[in-house]
């Protein structure tokens, strides 16, 4: 699909790669700092956890809606002019929150700007940049790459906290939204189409309208499956754990400090999982890989329901579901690559991301309320473990390449 020129172009597609692990890092990082500040705003600026759960929960809507069009976005201008209006979108976000004690002011700029940003400097943005740019070691490079919205949280939110300790919350929001528009200028000029590497397509498809890219997208079962599986990915994935793992493991008697270091290693090892499954995705049959992620991740809900008061336990399960957390990302963007179709994957890799988010949305939201009605979180996870299955099952439906090369190609 995608010919270097010559020379050192042959190597400018790893620009995409690293530029798209900072600007996840970056993004993600932004996003699990509202984590750490939520306290500090609950003593300081009298903001409750309803409230800023409220914010973080508009934020995820936000990016379910912009998801599609980010990845219309990359599908009809690229990856350079993408990330450079989310990193904007971002940094100013960031950097409005840092100024403001004002609760309006902080809802517009962290679920409205910011988010905006959050949903285009999205995974599957960058996967989809990497598959038009990548014939071989595809499934490596969107591994490395997207390994950036884990890697931000196990690299710089310690270096944000340590920031909120020294000086104070603003600094740390400060920092994020400097470092965004920092990283504008470098990416727009490394990845330049002048004077600078640069990749060339090969073959130039006409676009298409809208209305007729949507219309053949959903004509393809295989999006059906990818979408409703990425659904329940994101209810068990950035719903129910990155929102209820640490309450989880403070009820479980566990202090901030060491429930904050299980989380850590679960995101050192979410990192290593993403690259890994991106290895294999090359290299092995991909549905059989992503179903075996889904199960395995339903059978890690089993160790946590039995942590108890043992922190090793809870370090086990952080261990374990970490390798199988975002690893399902290169998969599936291999697949829908392969699937439905490389002119169309911005678009397709969208439209299943917002069912990415909306899935998060109901498992933040249903893993609290079970919990206030129950006083309990068994049931969060006996269903959690029902969903990873139902997914894991419902993408064994898939053909490993598609049936036809006719229909597999038709949209590229």
């Amino acid at each position: 699909m995608i010919t270097p020129s010559v020379g050192r172009e042959k190597y400018a597609r790893w620009f995409i790669v690293f530029f798209g692990f900072l600007a996840l890092s970056l993004a993600f990082s932004a996003r699990a700092t509202l984590g750490l500040v939520m306290p500090i705003w609950s003593q300081e600026l009298g903001w409750s956890r309803s409230f800023v759960s409220g914010a973080a929960a508009a934020a995820l809507l936000v990016m379910a809606g912009v998801a599609p069009f980010a990845g219309r976005l990359v599908d009809r201008h690229g990856v350079r002019s993408t990330l450079t209006l989310g990193l904007a979108l971002v940094g100013v976000g960031c950097l409005i929150v840092s100024a403001t004690s004002n609760a309006i002011v902080f809802v517009l700029a962290f679920s409205g700007l910011s988010a905006l940003g959050f949903g285009i400097v999205a995974t599957h943005v960058v996967s989809t940049a990497i598959a038009k740019h990548f014939d071989k070691n595809r499934g490596l490079a969107t591994g490395i790459a997207t390994s950036g919205s884990t890697g931000g949280q196990f690299l710089i939110v310690p270096l944000v906290a340590a920031v909120l300790t020294m000086f104070s919350w603003r600094w740390s929001f400060f920092a994020i939204g400097i470092a965004c528009l920092v990283l504008i200028p470098l990416l727009w000029r490394t990845l330049s189409t002048k004077g600078g590497p640069k990749l060339e397509v090969s073959s130039p498809i006409p676009a298409a309208s809208l209305n007729d890219d949507l219309s053949a997208i959903v004509r393809k079962p295989a999006f059906h499956i990818l979408f409703w599986s990425f659904f329940l990915c994101g209810y068990t994935t950035a719903g129910v754990i990155e929102t209820h793992f640490l309450p989880y493991a403070s009820f479980c008697g566990f202090g901030p400090v060491p429930s904050a270091a299980a989380y850590g290693v679960l995101s050192a090892v979410n990192l290593l999982g993403m690259i890994g499954a991106g290895w294999l995705t090359d290299r092995m049959n991909r549905v059989v890989l992503l179903g075996s992620i889904y199960l395995l991740r339903g059978l890690t809900f089993l160790v946590l329901m039995n942590v108890g008061a043992s922190y090793e336990m809870l370090v086990v399960f952080a261990a374990l579901f970490g390798a199988v957390d975002y690893a399902t990302v290169p998969v599936t963007a291999s697949l829908v690559a392969s699937h439905i179709g490389l002119r169309v994957m911005g678009l397709a890799m969208g439209l299943i991301s917002a069912g990415h988010s909306l899935g998060a949305a109901a498992g933040a939201y249903s893993g609290g309320y079970i919990f206030d009605l129950t006083m309990r979180y068994e049931w969060v996870w006996l269903i959690s473990i029902a969903l990873s299955v139902g997914a894991g099952l419902m993408v064994f439906a898939l053909r490993n390449e598609p049936r036809s090369m006719h229909s597999a190609t038709k949209l590229d």
